[in-house]
């Protein structure tokens, strides 16, 4: 069963990690797909190693400034030119830092919430206009455990995290009239390249922390955001899933 056939998405963040996760799962279930990344060069990389894996996924890729709305509506443009529509939305790209709070630079902190939050509005709203005119659609953000939680250092991530909860749980409200849903899921430590670096020591330190004993993979969190992309969450939005293993903090 193919729970997005016919149905187009755009992915932000879509080249690797969680976000090429997601990208992968959408197309396995019929969907076509926009991956944006921040280079060309990464997104050509993506593209070859889907188009490897099976040449008839519908899959383009682009490269837009995140944070220019005029860029983001000209991309948004090229998806409905090239698949008819757009019906999901992904704000998955992001950055995270862990600096100490006494020696965070106020530069380094802009940088954060310009990528995690503004281009999480600019995307959402690009795309909501589309989505209004054609009567609905999905836009799932990707938010952090460290937004429940906090977390000891670099500040900046989790207030990014936070704002985007809160941007999900209001434009839910805002937009649930224009039949759009909107809803975010909050991944816990995950093996994507970051995590997959670390020595095994240290993941396990981690996993120690986990309930379910080990860290989760990208195609875990993946499944989470196909659910909340598919009518089989239809009566579902503004809702944050974390995605976690119940992680103790």
């Amino acid at each position: 069963m193919e729970l997005l056939k016919n149905k187009v998405a755009m992915v932000t963040g879509g080249t690797r990690g969680i976000g090429f996760s997601i990208v992968k799962r959408f197309l396995e279930n019929g969907a076509a797909v926009a991956v944006c990344g921040s280079r060309e060069e990464t997104v050509n990389k993506a593209l070859a190693k889907l188009k490897e894996e099976n040449p008839d996924w519908k899959v383009i890729g682009m490269s837009p400034d995140l944070q220019d709305p005029q860029a983001m509506e000209e991309a948004v443009a090229k998806v409905k030119e090239a698949f008819g529509s757009l019906d999901i939305m992904v704000n998955n790209a992001g950055i995270s830092a862990r600096d100490k709070f006494l020696e965070y630079k106020p530069e380094d902190f802009k940088k954060i919430m310009d990528l995690n939050v503004n281009a999480v509005f600019v995307g959402s709203q690009a795309a909501a206009k589309v989505m209004k005119e054609q009567g609905g659609g999905v836009i799932i953000n990707t938010s952090s455990m460290v937004s429940i939680y906090g977390q000891p250092a670099g500040v900046g991530y989790p207030a990014s995290k936070f704002a985007v909860n809160g941007m999900t749980k209001s434009l839910a409200r805002e937009l649930g009239r224009d039949h759009i849903r909107v809803n975010a899921v909050a991944p816990g430590v995950t093996r994507t390249d970051m995590v997959a670096a670390l020595p095994e020591e240290m993941v396990q330190r981690l996993a120690a922390s986990i309930p379910l004993g080990r860290v989760g993979e990208p195609e875990e969190v993946a499944n989470c955001f196909l659910f909340l992309a598919s009518d089989l969450a239809s009566y579902v939005t503004g809702e944050i899933l974390s995605v976690d293993g119940a992680t103790m903090t």
